[in-house]
């Protein structure tokens, strides 16, 4: 009798235990599968937002103390776009335009006729980032007169130090082997023994800035979801670019669902295109890019590996460190045509004086084909996948240029600038 009842009580609570075991499984096995949604499909959803604090630092990011010119520049980058009054209201679902720029007017002015002569550019805003301030280049951008054009300044560029850090400042090291224990001056050698050179680390500097600002830290684009086409003051920009890119974003969640961007030239610069009726998936190329937020968070995650990685170059730190790190291969979705090229001969900081030996007249010979003016993606083509040799094998350390640990944290601090409470919002 009492082992009869004993076993009874046995089932009794057995019975209790089985529907928080059950529940328990289900809350795994639904966690399973949330994990692997997220993890397969991310890239293609357009309106995921997440609410995100990707770093695990706690001290409030500690800029440079800014210079009165680089005060007023940040100021202007808190006004509305110019041309309002033309163009008073934006097409949804547009694309928005970021052009960055540093000094070289006689490029610049190629890039502003060609983005004059783009099919639908009215119907998007266009922002131009400024590495440093050059009055020629101001001159330029606000004579545009095509579409909606906010400029942006980026107010810690080296460009806007002429004393102090981020710029020379007094007592660094310079060149190659200044032993800074013999000579007491400041700063960190890169893994080839050179010291650090403001002119060729604003290069990655910028475009970090940029990219924080304007997915974080602009009004106009703080909220967008959609895409953001990147591009550079030496890519010309045929007339077809804007439908291209927009085709390519409608068709990217289809065709290739892991790719992480569009973009509008194939990754290697020296190529128009196959000109054969496919889609083409390779990696990304840095000559007219386009993604969504939900990549740029995924970018952003990975700031320590972005900030740390010596190599004064972005798009090289990008392909040899982040996307490594992303755990499967990073594609982008383009077309059998390019709808921009790079078309610069002098480097982005060279070719700014007009005695300078890189230095040309700014003058390209384009010729535009039929094809060049109109959309010539078809929706219906099949998927060809590019494979590249891997220019940068495990364990590339990068071509240098970026050891100081001093552009190490301002990279880190640009990263949280607008995560930290104490936004400087523009």
């Amino acid at each position: 009798m009492i082992l009869r009842r004993t076993t009874r009580i046995k089932h009794v609570a057995f019975r209790r235990l089985v529907p928080p075991i059950v529940i328990a499984l289900w809350g795994v096995l639904l966690l399973v599968f949330l994990y692997q949604i997220y993890h397969f499909t991310w890239v293609s959803d357009e309106n995921y937002v997440l609410s995100y604090r990707t770093h695990d630092w706690k001290e409030k990011p500690k800029l440079p103390e800014r210079t009165n010119l680089s005060i007023s520049l940040e100021k202007r980058n808190g006004l509305p776009p110019r041309n309002l009054d033309l163009f008073p209201n934006l097409v949804n679902d547009h694309i928005v335009i970021v052009l960055y720029v540093h000094n070289r007017p006689q490029y610049l002015k190629i890039v502003v006729k060609s983005l004059s002569e783009v099919e639908g550019i009215g119907e998007t805003l266009l922002i131009v980032s400024h590495d440093g301030y050059f009055e020629e280049m101001n001159k330029i951008v606000e004579g545009i007169r095509f579409c909606q054009v906010k400029q942006i300044f980026a107010p810690y560029s080296p460009h806007l130090f002429s004393n102090s850090f981020p710029g020379v400042s007094p007592g660094d090291c310079e060149g190659k082997y200044d032993l800074s224990s013999k000579k007491n001056c400041k700063g960190d050698r890169d893994l080839y023994w050179n010291y650090r050179s403001p002119r060729i680390v604003s290069l990655k500097h910028h475009w970090w800035w940029m990219m924080n600002t304007v997915w974080d830290g602009l009004n106009e684009t703080m909220q967008h979801l959609g895409h953001i086409l990147f591009i550079e003051e030496d890519h010309f920009i045929l007339p077809n670019a804007y439908r291209n890119i927009q085709l390519l974003t409608m068709l990217k969640p289809q065709k290739c669902p892991r790719c992480y961007a569009v973009n509008l030239a194939p990754a290697d610069v020296s190529s128009r295109g196959e000109g054969l009726a496919s889609l083409f998936v390779e990696k990304i190329g840095n000559v007219g890019y386009a993604f969504n937020r939900t990549v740029w968070r995924k970018i952003h995650s990975k700031a320590r590996d972005f900030c740390s990685f010596d190599d004064y170059n972005w798009d090289v730190t990008l392909w040899a460190k982040v996307y490594p790190s992303f755990g499967g291969p990073v594609y982008t979705l383009r077309g059998p045509r390019a709808s921009a090229f790079h078309f610069g001969t002098c480097g982005l900081h060279l070719g700014q004086e007009e005695k300078a030996a890189c230095f040309n007249n700014g003058s390209v010979n384009i010729v535009l084909e039929k094809a060049d003016k109109i959309v010539n993606i078809n929706s219906d083509w099949e998927i060809h996948l590019v494979k590249h040799k891997t220019l940068h094998q495990p364990g590339f350390m990068g071509w240098g240029g970026w050891g100081d640990v001093r552009d190490h944290q301002l990279c880190l601090d640009f990263a949280e600038m607008y995560h930290s409470g104490n936004n400087p919002k523009p």
